[in-house]
């Protein structure tokens, strides 16, 4: 049984269907353990997520951003090991999709993959508060 929080059915919140699944998102992207990731405040603006990715090529690693959502995935092909005999076997070497909900504005600015370190970095643009005036039409 899931539970949903009540918040987002006021009727004085209209039209925040995709607010809710993106908290769904979200929590079940929580529960997710592997690989382990950092995720860093660098500056009034900037966002930097840190995934430990050891072992992986970029050619293994996508990372790509659909709406508000951050995907990452990594896809190793075994090589070599069919003939290997580990005493002892502790580095991950099955693929992964780590999944993160970006808050609006947040965009991505690239990736970078540097000692076994996957860096993504965002940064939110000077935010420029606007108010619109709408007009009034009579009838």
């Amino acid at each position: 049984m899931t539970t949903r929080t009540i918040l987002f059915d006021s009727p004085f919140l209209l039209g925040f269907d995709q607010t809710r699944a993106l908290i769904d998102r979200a929590a079940k992207a929580a529960n997710e353990s592997y690989p382990p990731y950092n995720v860093e405040q660098r500056g009034e603006s900037e966002v930097r997520i840190t995934l430990a990715v050891a072992g992986f090529t970029p050619d293994d690693l996508a990372v790509t951003l659909e709406g508000r959502q951050l995907t990452i995935a990594g896809k190793r092909e075994p090589v070599g090991e069919a003939d290997q005999a580990f005493l002892h076997r502790g580095i991950a070497a099955r693929g992964f999709v780590r999944s993160f909900v970006l808050a609006d504005g947040l965009e991505v600015e690239g990736a970078a993959l540097e000692h076994g370190l996957l860096h993504v970095d965002m940064k939110r643009p000077d935010h420029i508060a606007a108010v619109r005036r709408i007009p009034i039409r009579s009838a």
